[in-house]
């Protein structure tokens, strides 16, 4: 890959780290990082072995600054329009990736970067980092999901507040309004991310992918229903052997043993 790095292993099996790396244009998003991105979660998702995805951005400027201006100056209307149709593509992937993603942030986190960002499963910053959706001081608005998942993070007041303005807001703001998990120091984000992923790699891995469905599915339904998601769940891992490991391992007193099924 031209515009990404993976590393499958992360110091951890089961873990992976991605890399946006384009860091002198400040990891800003063109066509071939979004098609880029749009084939590795769609590839990733079937990794059985994968457990957690860590993704930051190269350097320590910028997590990303969202799609390529410069390479749409001038684009036609059709051609914008494909390269949305990727974009819609790409957010669909992310949101649907059946493992936990955690974002890792330093500096910028702007517009499609933003988007990103709030696509993951929760956000570990650094203290150099900010967060903006800045679409509508371009003569667009947001449309890769920061619309209603910024809404939903941080309230609608609050984000109608950066969408109609196009402000940033900086880390200790971010944290306070809900958009991210934690704070650390500049240069610690990606460790710090590192360090929570291997907690859920060592969680059961069927658990963990159920969760997640019944976590980002049962938001957009009604409480009973949500509930029902749970219980689904529930009742396919009560037959699991990892169900059979977690029990023993906790009478024996020692680490579990996933199998995965």
């Amino acid at each position: 890959m031209e515009t990404l790095k993976l590393d499958l292993d992360g110091g951890t099996a089961g873990l992976a780290v991605l890399t946006l790396n384009r860091p002198g244009a400040l990891n800003a998003m063109n066509t071939l990082m979004m098609t880029e991105l749009l084939g590795l979660f769609r590839e990733q998702a079937h990794n059985e072995h994968l457990r957690c995805m860590v993704m930051t951005g190269a350097g320590d400027r910028s997590f990303s600054t969202g799609g390529d201006l410069k390479e749409r100056n001038g684009m036609s209307n059709e051609q914008w329009r494909r390269q949305h149709q990727l974009i819609e593509e790409l957010f669909e992937a992310l949101w649907n990736f059946p493992v936990p993603i955690i974002a890792a942030i330093e500096g910028f986190a702007y517009a499609g970067g933003c988007e990103l960002a709030l696509g993951t499963d929760f956000i570990i910053a650094s203290e150099t980092a900010e967060f903006a959706v800045k679409e509508i001081t371009r003569g667009i608005m947001p449309g890769g999901g920061g619309i209603h998942r910024l809404a939903r993070s941080i309230g609608v007041q609050r984000a109608s507040e950066m969408i109609y303005t196009g402000r940033a807001i900086k880390a200790e703001q971010a944290c306070g309004w809900g958009l991210v998990n934690r704070i650390v120091p500049a240069g610690r984000a990606l460790a710090t991310a590192i360090e929570i992923a291997n907690e859920i790699v060592a969680s059961a891995p069927m658990a963990v992918r159920a969760a997640k469905v019944a976590i980002n599915r049962g938001r957009d339904c009604d409480s009973r229903t949500a509930y029902a998601l749970d219980i689904a769940a529930y009742n396919v891992l009560i037959g699991s052997e990892d169900r059979l490991e977690g029990i023993a391992a906790f009478n024996e007193k020692r680490k579990p043993v996933w199998k995965n099924r």
